[in-house]
């Protein structure tokens, strides 16, 4: 399905219908392939030895680390196995560990099917296809743990935080690092009063490891290639638009690409500004500023890009800005005594491939009315303050916090449990989430946005405003987007 689009109809056309989606009440019902069952309430552990019935949702790449991280927690019994593409390569080492595990091409034929047993799902899909099956998952009772982003658009964000609600399930986004060292300390130092009086933050991502090869000239989306013999593309196309198959849809280059995936911002953002959303209270910005678009096109995000988030006071704190820089080309410049930028040796790989070095890696500077200047990395990466007066004051002063006290993955398991509650549930995940859908809208439009934070508005530009909902649902996932309230 090749087509030919200016980008400003190639928005519109995106964006066509989207008013069109009904926002009516909805009860258990899933598409094609409707549940038979009643909700009775969020699932309880039924397991006599205490483990967590447990399926998941893509288990290669990706899903592949998260089945691995969450077996390595003793605290699971894996009951369900789901891959549209089942049978490949990047499958079967799941596939192999648990031979006698029932396996699906089909997440709703399989919810359908093992609703009796399990319990809580891992979701580590592409990200326009995060909504559909969270949204099935918790209409069932099941408990969800879902990769970040949390969802592609901001209204998925919104719908999802009203069935975290609705439902009560325990939900966990896979931002990991909102679980360790990153969590804790940043909340010590507030209580503590060293991040006090936050006016900026710069966050960066300027590896390699999500950037592509396209030409950015390109006027319709690349010719179709000869499927995978165990693909299902209907179930991985879900709600989006019809399109042929194409290896750099299907093996991690989706996120490059509008329509399918967040960009670097998404992806990366869950694991720089998680913290400074969360105990700064940002909420969302009143404006998104896209500084830099280098090699702006309507289908696949710039190959660099600078910009600025506008977050008013609250609560006591000052209007503050965070300045997102990502691309290979496209370094923020750090303060003076700024001193080493290292990788975090945790970051997991992706499609097998490590992240590599870079002149500035992946972090963020935090920058308060006092001097006072702190550096971090990515992911579980700890803060420091940057040599200077303001830092001298509070030698010997810092507060100790504790590196973690479970994972994220236990985490998620002991909220199900009642032990614990979960970090990164979908009233803290989904409001970050939002951050990054505005940013992506700004990026996809190439215009400024003034977001009124009231009505959850885009006020100076209707096609942009329409992208909030994205495009209208493919014919048979409707049900999805009926309002969960």
């Amino acid at each position: 399905m090749k087509k030919n689009y200016s980008r400003r109809n190639f928005l519109k056309a995106a964006a066509a219908g989207t008013a069109a989606v009904a926002v009516v009440p909805s009860i258990l019902t899933g598409c094609s392939r409707k549940p038979t069952g009643t909700y009775a309430g969020p699932k309880k552990i039924s397991s006599p030895d205490g483990k967590v019935n447990m399926a998941f949702v893509g288990i290669g790449f990706r899903g592949g680390e998260d089945f691995e991280c969450f077996e390595k927690t003793g605290m699971i019994n894996v009951v369900g196995l789901c891959d549209v593409d089942m049978g490949a390569e990047h499958t079967r080492k799941v596939m192999d560990a648990y031979p006698d595990v029932p396996r699906y091409k089909d997440f709703r034929i399989m919810f359908e099917e093992l609703k009796d047993k399990i319990e809580a799902v891992c979701i580590a899909t592409p990200d326009f296809s995060h909504f559909a099956i969270c949204i099935a998952a918790m209409r069932y009772g099941f408990h969800v743990y879902v990769e970040k982003p949390l969802a592609r658009t901001f209204t998925e964000c919104e719908l999802l935080m009203a069935a975290e609600k609705k439902y009560g399930v325990v939900t966990q986004m896979g931002n990991q690092g909102h679980s360790e060292a990153n969590y804790y300390q940043f909340k010590a130092w507030k209580e503590a009063g060293i991040i006090k009086d936050v006016t900026s933050v710069t966050a960066h991502m300027n590896s390699s490891r999500r950037w592509h090869k396209w030409n950015p000239k390109i006027t319709a989306y690349p010719a179709g290639q000869p499927m995978p013999e165990n693909m299902d593309w209907d179930v991985w196309l879900m709600q989006s638009h019809p399109r042929e198959y194409h290896d750099d849809y299907h093996r991690g280059q989706w996120r490059c690409w509008y329509e399918l995936g967040m960009g670097a911002l998404g992806d990366w953002g869950a694991h720089l500004i998680d913290t400074c959303h969360e105990f700064l209270e940002l909420g969302l910005p009143y404006e998104v500023d896209p500084i830099l678009l280098k090699d702006h096109n309507p289908f696949f995000y710039p190959m660099s890009t600078t910009l600025k988030f506008r977050f008013l006071e609250r609560n006591g704190m000052p209007a503050m800005d965070i300045d997102w820089y990502d691309g290979l080309d496209n370094i923020p410049s750090v303060p003076e005594g700024y001193g080493v930028s290292e990788i975090d040796p945790n970051i997991p790989a992706v499609a097998g491939g490590k992240i590599q070095p870079a002149s500035l890696n992946p972090g963020k500077e935090i920058y308060m009315k006092s001097g006072l200047i702190l550096k971090g990395g990515s992911h579980g990466s700890a803060l420091s303050m940057i040599p200077g007066p303001e830092a001298d004051k509070w030698e010997g002063k810092l507060p100790e916090y504790p590196e973690t006290h479970s994972n994220h993955y236990e985490n998620f398991l002991l909220a199900i449990a009642g032990k614990e509650e979960a970090h990164s549930r979908f009233s803290v995940s989904a409001p970050l989430s939002q951050v990054f859908c505005l940013g992506v809208i700004a990026q996809w439009t190439g215009h400024k946005i003034l977001f009124d934070r009231e009505t959850k508005q885009i006020t100076n530009d209707p096609v942009a405003n329409q992208l909030l909902w994205g495009p209208t649902p493919r014919a048979g996932w409707e049900e999805f987007y009926k309002a969960e309230l």
